[in-house]
């Protein structure tokens, strides 16, 4: 079972969730918030699996919710739900910690999908707007970090692997490329994480722009 935690200021909106979320026996929504203190003081107490998160809310926003979630270093973790338009607010709430994001008036299934693929660990960047979360990478200053010694972390091939993940292919397609095993390329991309103490790929894809190790001018062809 599932457990979610929506967070969104309009009650229409979470009882709308809600009602498409219990569609699916496997989904539990266990609670709701109507701002983002609320959220965070729900996850501390309830650690539901995955919290719907929208971003513009009074007081505590999505944005900063997300990060308390993420300092907290809870293994809670957070789908972003936006609106077309506010890729600034993603590109922050994905350093922040967050796990993907959906546009607000994605169909049933792919809101359904979603909790699935984020509550297993993966990442979800929903194609209609992950161009333009990649010129937010483009436009935005690096911030100074340790990046060099970071990657010095890495094998060549683990290299190779972190730059597949930015391009956003999926670990099957990291294995074809490289002419590996897919168990070969998840290991690797476990390796990763682990060694760059990242939380999940989406972590990882920020890692690979702002250490310069992928030029958003090259990987946005293949979005």
């Amino acid at each position: 079972m599932i457990s979610v935690l929506i967070a969104d200021d309009q009650a229409l909106v979470r009882a709308g969730f809600r009602k498409l979320l219990e569609v699916d026996p496997e989904i539990d929504v266990t609670a709701d918030a109507g701002d983002g203190l609320e959220a965070v003081e729900a996850v501390e107490r309830l650690r539901p699996d995955v919290v719907l998160m929208d971003i513009r809310m009074p007081g505590v926003d999505g944005l900063e919710a997300t990060r308390r979630i993420g300092d907290a270093k809870s293994p809670t973790r957070v789908l972003i739900l936006t609106t077309f338009g506010l890729t600034d607010y993603v590109y922050e709430a994905l350093r922040a910690g967050a796990s993907g994001f959906l546009l607000k008036d994605s169909p049933a299934e792919e809101l359904l999908a979603g909790v699935r693929i984020v509550a297993r660990g993966d990442a979800l960047l929903d194609p209609s707007i992950t161009r333009s979360v990649i010129e937010e990478f483009r436009r935005k200053p690096r911030r100074p970090n340790n990046f060099a010694g970071k990657l010095e972390r890495l094998t060549a091939r683990e290299l190779e692997v972190l730059q597949g993940l930015a391009r956003g292919l999926s670990n099957a397609e990291i294995a074809a490329e490289l002419v590996v095993s897919d168990g070969t390329a998840k290991t690797h991309v476990a390796r990763i994480l682990q060694k760059l103490d990242l939380r999940d790929r989406v972590q990882a894809v920020i890692f690979a722009y702002e250490s310069g190790l992928v030029e958003t001018g090259l990987v946005e062809h293949d979005t």
